[in-house]
């Protein structure tokens, strides 16, 4: 399948362009394989969604646009193409030019993604910097973005500290301050990963709503899929460094072709119609990340597996006009409907 075929029927704009990017950890075991050619787009004004079981890469990813890597990873081929630059190609200033104004993230944890001896209203002023304004000005966007974030009495809780926010709170600030800059990419690292079910709903609407206002690209990672069906417009799934499945979100949940993502449907709660003591669960585990493996990937946990998944590495095949998985079965259905 041409992967160009593809994204004529995702967009005719895009913002982000990942190209067979592959990303190794050095340890002292040897090379960590954590990401491993993988492509993906988010075209402009859309939510991508990335999920996957934890160490699945998608954090990685996350942290690869960014370009906030640990000393030993290493890019080893691919590239990353925003607003049509290469990230990867950049010079280390360009790049910082770049982020907290056309690229911008909300972490995981609100509590170490702020500074907690310094004011929020001092850090939202701090990541304006770009702006060519007055410190006033840019108080005054500070103090609007709160109130449309939901913090309550703005005014007053600007001259606070994170420690005097509830978690919910903190990590509304965190989505105030990302959005202050009016990013053309949000890259938003599992942000209710830390909140209750109640204020991962409330902050879910909250970015649906902020994305739509501002018209942003947003790529959200987050193993929660009933918030990736919420809120995003394309879901991309990953397993040990590999996107085996993409497409739409509605073909991706309805009709998923690859096993790993039909088992992971499967272990959602949300699907449970019964009630059990017992809850689904994928046998065995991620493999290693050491070295090179021939084969698929998912070989080792999947039922369907047979002596080719053990030879060749699968390839895309396309499932219709918006939807890709990596998987020899489809082949071999082609093969038996031929």
């Amino acid at each position: 399948m041409r992967r160009d075929d593809l994204i004529q029927h995702t967009s005719a704009r895009r913002l982000l362009e990942i190209r067979a990017l592959n990303l190794d950890f050095g340890t002292p075991r040897g090379r960590m394989h954590a990401l491993r050619d993988v492509s993906l787009d988010v075209p402009a004004a859309q939510v991508i969604g990335v999920v996957g079981e934890s160490g699945s890469g998608k954090s990685t990813l996350a942290y690869t646009v960014m370009g906030l890597l640990p000393e030993n990873a290493d890019v080893t081929s691919g590239s990353i193409l925003f607003e049509g630059k290469d990230l990867l190609k950049m010079p280390t200033q360009a790049r910082r030019e770049v982020l907290g104004d056309r690229l911008s993230m909300i972490f995981q944890d609100p509590m170490t993604a702020l500074n907690p001896v310094r004011t929020i209203g001092n850090q939202m002023i701090d990541i304006q910097h770009h702006e060519q304004v007055s410190r006033s000005e840019k108080r005054t966007r500070a103090l609007e973005m709160l109130h449309r974030v939901g913090i309550p009495d703005p005014q007053i809780r600007i001259g606070a500290y994170p420690h005097h926010f509830s978690g919910g709170m903190r990590q509304r600030v965190c989505i105030a301050m990302a959005l202050l800059v009016k990013p053309a990419l949000l890259v938003a690292d599992e942000p209710t990963t830390a909140l209750d079910a109640t204020l991962e709903v409330q902050i879910i609407h909250l970015l649906k709503d902020l994305q739509k206002e501002i018209g942003c690209s947003i790529l959200f990672v987050s193993h929660h899929l009933g918030a990736v069906a919420e809120l995003c417009d394309r879901v991309a799934v990953m397993y040990a460094g590999e996107v085996v499945e993409q497409g739409a979100v509605r073909d991706i949940f309805h009709n998923p072709a690859h096993p790993y993502t039909r088992a992971l449907l499967e272990c959602d709660p949300g699907r449970i119609k019964k009630s059990t003591r017992t809850l689904p669960t994928i046998p065995g585990e991620v493999p290693s990340l050491l070295g090179n493996s021939k084969g698929c990937i998912f070989r080792t946990r999947c039922p369907q597996a047979f002596n080719r998944c053990l030879q060749e590495n699968p390839v895309e095949y396309r499932i219709g006009l918006d939807q890709v998985a990596r998987c020899h079965l489809l082949d071999e259905e082609r093969l038996v409907s031929a």
